[in-house]
């Protein structure tokens, strides 16, 4: 009888049968494996990570409270600059879990004054804004595209799709739709990152600029630039208003 293996100047060869026996041995073992990383790489568990990312955020601004800022000031530790740079970081954190932007703002030129204020709260903005985007393509857009059933949504789907900066523009440009609702909905549709940063970076300008100069200026509230400022808020915001309740016939003809 042959043994299992022979040897051959002293190298060991494994017969068929016992390689045979290995291989069907590692198999079964593999399987089990390679399911658990299909499943955890799935559309739902990527949605349902993204889902507790959102939670863990928001949760750390409610422990955080980091609107304590408008009172308390920047750490004594920081100036110019560098404080602005930190402000822009937690901006955009703080975008990502659904804190207002017009309190962030407000508490930029509040902190920091006009041009400062403006320069930090723009930096946040696009950061936010990028970051929750990646975050909504990577983790959800697979989960997410399959449910735009209704005609609102495919509507808004295709029009994002198809022409993608200048739809975000004006989103960003009248302050009707949340910015949170419009980067996750640009990132489920098939626009792509650089137009959708580039309408963000232009299409937020006028808006922040008002409420972070406003911001500025609060302690003079009848000053010329405080009351400007106001009026900027607010006409913005009733011109989109209009806007949108005359398309709401054509959205629905679709």
């Amino acid at each position: 009888m042959l043994d299992a293996t022979t040897r051959s100047g002293g190298t060991a060869t494994a017969s068929p049968r016992a390689a045979a026996t290995d291989l069907a041995v590692a198999v079964p073992t593999a399987r089990p494996a390679g399911r658990c990383a299909r499943a955890l790489l799935s559309p739902w568990s990527r949605l349902s990570l993204l889902v507790v990312l959102l939670a863990a955020a928001a949760s750390a601004v409610l422990l955080f409270e980091p609107q304590h800022m408008l009172v308390d000031g920047v750490p004594e530790q920081l100036g110019g600059a560098a404080a602005a740079l930190a402000y822009a970081v937690a901006y955009g954190l703080c975008t990502v879990a659904f804190v207002p932007r017009p309190l962030l703002n407000l508490a930029a030129g509040a902190l920091f004054g006009a041009q400062l204020g403006l320069g930090a709260a723009l930096a946040g903005t696009v950061l936010g804004a990028g970051t929750a985007f990646c975050l909504g393509r990577v983790l959800g857009q697979d989960a997410l595209r399959p449910l735009l059933r209704g005609r609102w949504l495919k509507a808004a789907d295709g029009q994002l799709s198809r022409h993608g900066f200048r739809s975000m523009l004006a989103a960003r440009l009248f302050p009707g739709v949340p910015f949170w609702a419009a980067n996750y909905c640009a990132a489920v549709s098939r626009m792509g990152l650089a137009p959708f940063l580039l309408a963000t970076a232009l299409g937020s300008v006028p808006n922040t600029a008002a409420y972070v100069v406003a911001g500025a200026r609060a302690s003079a509230p009848t000053s010329p630039a405080f009351l400007i400022a106001l009026a900027c808020v607010a006409v913005p915001g009733l011109v989109g208003a209009a806007v949108a309740w005359r398309k709401r016939h054509h959205l629905r003809a679709r």
